[in-house]
């Protein structure tokens, strides 16, 4: 497997992770008050928007050409990151 290989598994893997936590804590909160529950579905939802990005992301780097493969694993690192710090922020609110 190849480096770039290796890269597109281990960022699919990651978000799949992120994806299947953040579903199972839309589970749990079914149980919650109604105005926490809102405020949990306003947040997921834009976490759902920046999973879809961060999917599409990896979609254009699987596709991308060798001229165009360092800039665009620097963007998808980036993505990630800004993915994971918000959902880790609003795992630590709830």
């Amino acid at each position: 497997m190849t480096k770039r290989d290796d890269y597109i598994q281990k960022m699919k893997r990651q978000l799949d992770a992120l994806n299947a936590t953040m579903d199972e804590l839309a589970t749990k909160a079914k149980d919650a008050r109604e105005e926490v529950r809102a405020k949990y579905n306003t947040e997921v939802a834009s976490l759902r928007q920046q999973s879809k990005a961060a999917a599409a992301k990896l979609e254009d780097l699987k596709s991308a050409g060798e001229d165009r493969w360092e800039a665009m694993v620097s963007e998808m690192d980036k993505l990630r990151d800004a993915f994971v710090h918000s959902f880790h922020y609003f795992k630590s609110q709830i």
